[in-house]
């Protein structure tokens, strides 16, 4: 206790941070106090010793005159006093961050270019390929057989008062997923085109421009199944109304399942998005021919007329397909930044 408490010196410490020795006077520094310390000290006696040799001073203002001011202009008054208004005492850099740490300043420096956007680091994106890679094999597992029979039939004129294939709950409901498949898978082969030729900058979340790319599939689908009711149920009977309803959900399903591959190794294994926008398109003109082909054998085979098919074709497939390419470039106008 002795040790620690005294403080061993070969001369008298005179005033606060001073030190006579000799007949001389020397100002002390904190560094010299903290040697004479054993090195064995705590920090509370380091701190006692620093405490002792230096007390703190009242400030003395300085009473000198303010001569900085203009020539010909009133000496400036000053800022602690406290009848100024507040107006006085603010000035250009009163409410800078770099005078006042409390306040937040902000990133120092130029921003960089940010990471561009990756379906794979999406979590939202990424759990919804995988949800619809893990039911799709449970939807295969479960109408295997019926899809046999779809494709086995597919090309066969269907009679006349019955209807192709009878399609159980189960199977009706799997075909309807299938279709919100292809949506998605549409939606998101739309957002990389978009991304790699269009923009890549977005006023919203990229998320959040797959969903509307994924409404308006749906929409799509909606109204063109909407239209193909009322104009067959105009011109054909009902059976023939049916059969080609259940046809056109079959054709639905399979574009998606076609689609499915590519768009994985789109987001994960990054192939060129122009090798994906060519197999996309390839898989949409089949599908169109598959379209034409059963449309035949349903309304058009015993008619013989070109023309008629043609102009139904065209009608119902090719002018809500451009229409289609519209809605989205109306779409991506408001969605993008525009500088």
């Amino acid at each position: 206790m002795l040790q620690a408490d005294s403080i061993v010196q070969s001369g008298t410490t005179v005033s606060s941070g001073q030190f006579a020795k000799g007949g001389k006077t020397w100002h002390l520094t904190p560094a010299q106090v903290l040697k004479w310390l054993p090195k064995d000290a705590t920090p509370a006696q380091q701190d006692s010793a620093i405490q002792a040799h230096f007390k703190p001073e009242p400030i003395h203002w300085s009473q000198t005159p303010d001569t900085l001011h203009l020539p010909g202009q009133p000496i400036g008054k000053s800022y602690r006093d406290v009848s100024l208004p507040q107006y006085y005492k603010e000035s250009f850099f009163s409410k800078d961050s770099l005078f006042h740490p409390e306040l937040s300043g902000g990133r120092i420096g130029v921003a960089g270019d940010p990471v561009p956007y990756n379906v794979a680091s999406d979590n939202l994106i990424s759990g919804l390929l995988l949800g619809c890679f893990v039911l799709a094999l449970v939807a295969f597992s479960k109408t295997k057989q019926f899809v046999a029979r779809q494709i086995k039939h597919f090309f066969y004129e269907p009679r006349s008062k019955t209807t192709t294939i009878n399609e159980t709950t189960q199977e009706l409901r799997f075909q309807l997923f299938f279709v919100l498949q292809t949506c998605l898978l549409f939606s998101l082969v739309a957002f990389f085109y978009t991304h790699a030729y269009i923009t890549n900058i977005f006023i919203i979340e990229p998320y959040e421009v797959i969903g509307i790319y994924a409404g308006i599939m749906v929409l799509y689908f909606i109204l063109k199944s909407f239209a193909y009711w009322l104009v067959n149920w105009t011109f054909f009977d009902s059976n023939k109304n049916e059969q080609w309803m259940k046809s056109r959900l079959f054709l639905v399903s399979l574009e998606g399942v076609a689609l499915f591959p590519i768009v994985m190794l789109l987001s994960y294994f990054e192939i060129s998005i122009r090798t994906v926008v060519i197999y996309a398109a390839i898989v949409v003109i089949l599908v169109k021919v598959l379209t034409l082909s059963k449309q035949y054998v349903i309304f058009f085979r015993k008619n013989g007329n070109f023309f008629q098919i043609i102009l139904y074709f065209c009608a119902l497939e090719i002018v809500p397909l451009v229409s289609l390419w519209g809605v989205f470039s109306l779409a991506n106008s408001y969605l993008k930044v525009n500088f």
